[in-house]
């Protein structure tokens, strides 16, 4: 038998796989949005955070910027009023499950319990049900889809352009992924971190004071998720 006939398929699969589950461009297993056909969509993780997204949401409002949030249940729970002033400005709430894990090896009653948990942190705060789902990390295995859209949300969401900010460094080096932000892009940015609570994201905020105006004046039109996107 030649061992290298087996191997090789098995090894192109696994890594088929693996991109499959973790590349955010990946429809292996279900249809995601990642971009939009027109338009810029800023999306915002990990919050709400009541250290960074109340000056993000008065930054936001400065430039007249909609945009979306993917919160994590538990601080929905911790900062209720925090996760209302983003609903009440008209910005759109987004499930980023409840306390962050990976997803990706979880059983499909762990993963719809992940995502009841914060869907009924944000019902019960904000009064209004979310129509988006984003896996943490972006990870996604053959199990994700079915169970997300049994669970009621008709998108998932990835991105097309990641600020690579959920760490503190100069605001220079968020700016850097920034630069290429163009039409149709749905971008990846951090207001909190799953890690603990009250995270400094300064570095995103001072990168975002930068490149808004400079992304007006070029004429760049910014929308939150629209509810009828196309996948």
């Amino acid at each position: 038998m030649d061992l290298w006939k087996i191997i090789v398929p098995a090894l192109s699969a696994s890594g088929l796989a693996a991109w499959g589950a973790l590349h955010p461009a990946s429809q292996l297993f279900g249809v995601t949005l990642r971009r939009l056909e027109s338009g810029c969509a800023l999306t915002f993780d990990d919050g709400p955070n009541p250290e960074v997204t109340p000056r993000l949401l008065s930054l936001l409002d400065r430039h007249e910027v909609p945009a979306t949030f993917f919160v994590l249940g538990k601080y929905v729970r911790e900062n209720p009023e925090l996760a209302r002033e983003i609903s009440a400005r008209n910005h759109r709430i987004g499930n980023h499950t409840d306390a962050h894990p990976s997803l990706l090896f979880m059983s499909r009653g762990q993963i719809r319990d992940e995502l009841n948990r914060c869907e009924d942190a944000i019902v019960s705060t904000t009064g209004r049900r979310s129509n988006y789902v984003r896996p943490p990390f972006g990870f996604r295995g053959p199990q994700f889809d079915s169970v997300a859209r049994q669970a009621g949300f008709s998108r998932t969401v990835m991105w097309s352009v990641n600020a690579h900010d959920w760490k503190a460094q100069p605001a220079a080096s968020v700016g850097r992924y920034l630069r290429r932000v163009g039409q149709g892009d749905i971008v990846l940015l951090h207001d909190g971190d799953h890690r603990g609570p009250n995270a400094d994201r300064s570095h995103m905020l001072q990168a975002l004071e930068y490149w808004l105006p400079r992304w007006k004046d070029s004429g760049l039109e910014f929308v939150s998720l629209p509810l009828d996107a196309k996948i």
